[in-house]
């Protein structure tokens, strides 16, 4: 059965479309017309995408290792306006990383929606940019615990956030080899480094300024080589406490579509190692910022309204961008003929009115 979804202003992921329609049959967009219907929401765009979230609904992924907690970070971000998310666990135990990768599978297995896979963040990064990660878990890995770690999570883990001066060349190939993606961060690399790992094939890093060697005017760092180079991209947070938003602006004029937006978003806990508690609009463990509570709607709004992004663009930067990153078939960012029909319906407040 076909059904017709009108919008006053649609967006496809590159162009605005005045009065579009998606006509969508079978979750497949069927078509995109242009007419006018007095049903028609103000706005209706790509569902976003958020690639680092780490738990909702007062279950962390790693104290809860469960299918639930996965189903718990679906209805957030469904919540959010995002369709696809990765579950991410930051640095720990391999017995937690394992218990992780097992509810993830289990969640993929029961045909849960959403989950792309798992986002392991540590723990083989930098000591002196850890930041709120825990310094008993941090080391550089042996080529046998990758191996080890890559076959238990076959299938499952998608992306490694590591840094690349304490993980050998040898090492990052496999890791790519084996079709996960190595993102950069928690990395205290020089300038020089940093640019040689992303031209030996680290195409990302993980939020743009923190917990990575900063831009300074005799040693550029991290920051610097990641606005410098000409291909590798990178996400940011973009909730004013991990990055000001005047600094986001200036990175965006830099790096144009190289630039994402994530959600780094944590949630409420007092038992595990990392215990995030609210702070007005933001999460501490243990004193130091550990994680956002964003959603990917609220980035979207961010972007737009405090950075003053073009509102298309900053769209791109929650759904297309990531989508990019990720690189797997059935996750476009786009609304586009013979593409799945995951978008939202916005209103003129940008505020959801639903997601498919």
């Amino acid at each position: 059965m076909k059904y017709s979804y009108a919008a006053k202003k649609l967006f496809t992921g590159t162009e605005w479309i005045d009065h579009g329609v998606l006509v969508v049959e079978n979750n497949i967009i069927v078509a995109i017309e242009q007419r006018e219907d007095k049903n028609a929401v103000p706005i209706i765009a790509p569902s976003l995408i958020d690639l680092q979230i780490y738990g909702a609904a007062g279950k962390l992924l790693s104290v809860f290792p469960e299918a639930d907690s996965i189903q718990q970070l679906f209805n957030y971000c469904k919540e959010g306006g995002a369709s696809w998310f990765q579950p991410t666990v930051a640095t720990n135990t391999t017995a937690v990383i394992h218990a992780c990768i097992d509810a993830v599978r289990t969640y993929q297995l029961e045909a849960g929606k959403g989950c792309i896979g798992l986002h392991v963040e540590g723990p083989w990064i930098n000591m002196e940019k850890r930041g709120a990660h825990l310094a008993d878990y941090i080391h550089a890995p042996t080529m046998e615990e990758v191996k080890a770690l890559l076959d238990y999570g076959e299938g499952v883990i998608t992306m490694i956030t590591l840094a690349p001066e304490v993980v050998s060349e040898e090492i990052i190939q496999y890791i790519q080899s084996r079709g996960v993606i190595v993102s950069a961060g928690h990395t205290n690399a020089s300038y020089a480094e940093i640019t040689n790992s992303f031209n030996k094939g680290i195409k990302t890093a993980t939020h743009l300024f923190n917990a990575m060697s900063a831009l300074q005017h005799r040693a550029p760092g991290v920051v610097g080589a990641i606005l410098d180079h000409h291909s590798v991209c990178c996400s940011i947070v973009p909730d004013g406490y991990h990055v000001d938003f005047s600094a986001i602006r200036i990175a965006k004029k830099i790096m144009g579509p190289r630039l994402f937006a994530i959600t780094d978003a944590v949630t409420d806990t007092s038992t595990g190692p990392y215990p995030h508690q609210l702070m007005e609009d933001r999460y501490e463990a243990n004193g130091i910022l550990s994680g956002s509570a964003l959603t990917m709607l609220q980035c979207l709004k961010n972007l737009h309204l405090k950075c003053g992004i073009e509102l298309g663009e900053a769209i791109r930067m929650c759904s297309v961008y990531p989508a990019k990153i990720i690189g797997l078939p059935n996750i476009s960012g786009q609304l586009d003929i013979n593409e799945r029909a995951d978008f939202i319906c916005l209103d003129e407040n940008l505020d959801l009115i639903r997601v498919e």
